[in-house]
This record gives C-alpha cells, sequence and structure tokens, in this order.
C-alpha cells in the first residue's frame, strides 16, 4: 500500500474537523497535515499541533517564497500548507489536509495525485445549526461563512468523492473506503 494526499473539505460547520480527528483516532497510517495561518488561536489550539501561527508579513515573505503547497486568503486571514511539512508526512504515513475548497483545488494543481474528498451537509438548514451551535463565532461570521455555501457547493463536481455527513459513523466509514480505495491503487 502507498502513502498518499487526500485533501478533505467542504463548507463551514459540515464536521470535517470532527471526521479528521476521529479518522486519526482509528488509523496509525494516517496524518493530518498543520497549516499555518495567520488569524488569533481560538481556545484550545497550540501552536505546532492545531495550527503554525504566523505573522501576516511572516506568510507573505514564506508565500512568495514558495514554501506552501496552496494558500489562500479568506475571512481576512491566510491560511496554507506548508510543503515541507507534507513531503515529509508523506514518507511515513497518508496525509490529510483539512482545508478550504480554493485550497484543496489549488493543491490538486500542485500535486495531482491528491486525493479530493468534500464532505456535505445533509441540508443548509442542518449546517446552519451547527454553525450555531460551535458558539465560536460571531452572527456576522456565521452569515460571512453561509454567504460562501453556494461557491463551495458549486465546486463539488471537481472533486474525486462526496461524502454527505449525516452521521459521524457512516461518513467516517466512507472516509476509510475511499482512503483504502485509493492506497491499493
Amino acid at each position: 500500500m502507498k502513502n498518499i494526499l487526500m485533501a478533505i473539505s467542504g463548507p463551514s460547520g459540515v464536521g470535517k474537523g470532527t471526521l479528521v480527528k476521529a479518522l486519526l483516532q482509528k488509523r496509525k497510517d494516517v496524518t493530518v497535515s498543520v497549516s499555518c495561518t495567520t488569524r488569533e488561536p481560538r481556545p484550545g489550539e497550540r501552536e505546532g499541533k492545531d495550527y503554525f501561527f504566523l505573522t501576516r508579513e511572516e506568510f507573505l515573505r514564506r508565500a512568495e517564497a514558495g514554501d506552501f503547497l496552496e494558500y489562500d486568503e479568506h475571512f481576512g486571514n491566510f491560511y496554507g500548507t506548508p510543503k515541507s511539512f507534507v513531503r515529509e508526512a508523506l514518507k511515513e504515513k497518508s496525509v490529510i489536509l483539512e482545508i478550504d475548497v480554493v485550497g484543496a483545488l489549488n493543491a490538486k494543481k500542485a500535486f495531482p495525485e491528491c486525493v479530493l474528498v468534500m464532505i456535505l451537509p445533509p441540508s443548509a438548514e442542518e449546517l446552519k445549526k451547527r454553525l450555531r451551535g460551535r458558539n465560536s463565532e460571531t452572527e456576522a461570521e456565521i452569515e460571512s461563512r453561509l454567504a460562501r455555501l453556494d461557491y463551495e457547493l458549486s465546486q463539488r463536481d471537481k472533486y474525486d468523492y462526496a461524502v454527505v455527513n449525516d452521521s459521524l459513523e457512516g461518513a467516517l466509514a466512507r472516509l476509510e473506503e475511499i482512503l483504502d480505495g485509493e492506497k491499493n491503487r
């Protein structure tokens, strides 16, 4: 079996983080890429574990130097995947990128073997409920994230797979099927 790079993305609040954490707890042959960001840490997030938190200046310097597999700015902050982290991690395990739609499509351009998986909500109403239930964003931030929903869903055809997150167990089982199938290709 080979190690693969898999980008998992979808709308904010769809459960990407929960699915990725569950996958990492179940599988020892998978790791998650740690992205760089210019946003402030959320409560409980740790440097080097959840993100590498950079100043805007440092991020832009590294972007100009070509240090990122992909990067993008949204909601006023930059996010990017460090190439060196991915290259090193792929030597040992398959690597999951938990990134937004733009980042996933850019990663595929830079690394054509990257497997794209879009996580979809069961419905727009359920997604709104999940976003509000997180209690981590203001109402204005939630509305901004919901405004991207149509765009994100319109990119579904560019993905290799789509998984509806209507139950954690079902979505996790489907992600494992995809992972195993791609590793055995």
